[in-house]
């Protein structure tokens, strides 16, 4: 008799597989760890370890270059984030309804600024702001970082959309919904996760980067990828390496986040189920539907 496969692959995995994925992240992640554990070293000297203290963390904390290099990053990072998520949202929403031979010209273009090398659009973008005679500063940083990361929000509020039908928006407008109210009360909330996990990965995109700001950063929009760069140029001090291992706790923390997000919102659409949708989602959104004006 024949078996039915299971859908697992019978076939042993190689033991050197496992061995070369564990030499991979240890390649990855120990040097950031050694980062983090000289943070708390009691000495200058990252060669010799002297025991644990905190006081790097309230030097750093004291001290004002540092601190004004992560007010121009939080700026930056917070004004790109909020227009980068607006226009990657509108774009994933636009071509959702776009004709597939258009779609995949637009789709090519926003998925550019992902494949181009940072340097390659870096030393563009100083291109066209030196031909425009636009003075370099916190704006043009802003402008650079709002260009890649409308691509990653693109992205995922697209997957968001994936699947998703018209149904509920064709029954608000046909109850007297505007279009704007069909977006505000249907596709605003259907979508809100992955617009959320798109503005989150802008943000670390947006703290984190270093070779385009390099680029079209200018004089007092210096950034703290750009302090530290310069900084470890003179020699590695106790306080980069706390400010090293704080920006990675918060990236972590904020990857991780997004990924929830993502993950909420595909486990409620795949919760769905098409056999309940006349029954149970439709009685869920009675009272949404009830507040359009007929």
């Amino acid at each position: 008799m024949k078996h039915v496969s299971s859908g697992r692959s019978s076939e042993p995995r190689h033991p050197l597989l496992a061995a070369h994925s564990l030499l991979m992240l240890a390649f990855v992640y120990v040097p950031v760890l050694i980062v983090m554990a000289y943070s708390f070293n009691d000495t200058r000297l990252n060669a010799v370890w002297q025991g644990w203290t905190w006081k790097w963390y309230t030097s750093l904390l004291t001290n004002d270059r540092i601190m004004e290099a992560l007010a121009n990053s939080l700026t930056i990072a917070l004004v790109s984030t909020v227009i980068s998520t607006i226009l990657g949202t509108i774009a994933a929403l636009a071509l959702r309804g776009a004709v597939t031979r258009s779609k995949q010209k637009y789709m090519g273009l926003l998925y550019l600024p992902i494949i181009v090398p940072d340097i390659i659009m870096g030393l563009s973008l100083l291109l066209l702001f030196s031909q425009l005679h636009i003075p370099l500063g916190k704006g043009t940083v802003i402008a650079a970082h709002i260009t890649f990361s409308i691509s990653y929000v693109y992205v995922v509020v697209a997957a968001r959309l994936t699947g998703m039908g018209r149904d509920l928006e064709e029954a608000a407008q046909d109850l007297g919904a505007t279009p704007w109210q069909s977006f505000r009360y249907i596709m605003l909330p259907a979508i809100l996760p992955g617009v959320i996990a798109g503005a989150i990965i802008a943000f670390t995109l947006s703290l984190d980067d270093f070779i385009i700001s390099f680029f079209v950063t200018g004089p007092n929009s210096t950034t703290l990828p750009i302090y530290i760069y310069g900084q470890v140029k003179r020699g590695i001090s106790p306080e980069i390496n706390a400010l090293s291992t704080l920006m990675v706790v918060v990236t972590v923390l904020l990857v991780i986040l997004a990924e929830w997000l993502r993950s909420l919102g595909m486990k409620q659409r795949k919760g769905r189920s098409p056999e309940g949708t006349d029954s149970r989602d439709n009685d869920s959104q009675r009272p949404i539907v009830s507040q359009f004006p007929l």
